[in-house]
């Protein structure tokens, strides 16, 4: 098994750099995603607090969580170095979080997405092409005034919010394409939201999103490249046995403890406690 899994990152991943240019952020948007994955239990949506980190020509969508909780792992790092630690790391109150960023670049029409499986990959994907209908009907969000667009698009049929006088061609996840930042959006169903908490300037950010991202939105210099077809099979090939890919990925090094999170309880589960992944965020497209 092991050598499978280094056959299939040999055949399918390269080491490169990607000359897309960096673009200095100029705001932020947050927003408040909320997701019901099993639709039997629509009382207990999965949430999660985003950023879209906004530039002249790029954007870079990310979990807010996501980034506190790495560098609160780099703090982590620092003191077991001053420790002389055993090599394990300890994250106490661990909150499951994306571990997918989403890269736009608005002039080369390019769409990546950063994907972690055990380590990181970038995806070149379409750019999308969503076909909205802009309606006459305005909303404000906080003071920000907004303009109602709809759309189908993977499978949903969305209602977005965009903000006209902040002329960038950005959004939340892969929606994009209007005249205006998407402030906030949401699928007919009510399944899936991105609701807007707030707005900031960028020009003296230095909280933990800019030791993140260092105020840019720019591509890993190097990231192992793969293709859509590429991460199904690695995807795959970790479903099949995760201990043994993760040994052939991180080489036996340092390890990583996560309290108050299991991903393996010793107990069976009950059935009526049972998640059931049955309402992904990219549906099949719908016939037109």
């Amino acid at each position: 098994m092991r050598i499978l899994f280094a056959s299939i990152l040999l055949l399918v991943i390269s080491s490169i750099a990607f000359a897309q240019d960096s673009d200095r952020v100029l705001t932020r948007v947050k927003y408040s995603f909320t997701h019901i994955q099993d639709t039997t239990k629509k009382n207990q949506p999965y949430t999660e607090n985003m950023v879209l980190l906004v530039g002249k020509n790029a954007s870079l969508y990310i979990s807010y969580d996501k980034v506190n909780q790495i560098i609160e792992g780099r703090k982590q790092q620092e003191k077991m170095k001053l420790q002389a630690g055993t090599g394990t790391l300890t994250f106490k109150g661990y909150k499951m979080s994306s571990q997918t960023d989403y890269y736009y670049f608005i002039k080369e029409n390019k769409f990546f997405t950063k994907e972690r499986l055990v380590s990181d990959y970038l995806i070149e994907e379409e750019a999308p092409k969503i076909n909205w209908k802009i309606t006459k009907e305005t909303r404000n969000f906080s003071g920000v005034h907004c303009q109602k667009a709809t759309a189908n698009f993977k499978g949903r049929n969305w209602i977005v919010w965009f903000a006209p006088d902040m002329p960038f061609q950005s959004g939340p996840w892969k929606l994009n394409g209007l005249p205006g930042i998407i402030i906030d959006a949401y699928d007919q169903s009510g399944t899936v939201k991105f609701q807007f908490t707030g707005i900031e300037d960028t020009s003296v950010a230095t909280d933990n999103l800019a030791l993140y991202s260092g105020n840019e939105v720019k591509l890993p210099l190097k990231i192992m490249k793969a293709s859509l077809k590429d991460m199904e099979k690695l995807k795959d090939a970790y479903a099949k046995d995760p201990q043994g890919f993760m040994k052939t990925q991180s080489g036996g090094g340092s390890s990583m403890v996560i309290t108050g999170y299991s991903t393996s309880p010793s107990a069976p589960i009950a059935e009526k406690d049972r998640f059931v992944f049955n309402n992904p965020l990219e549906l099949p497209e719908k016939n037109k």
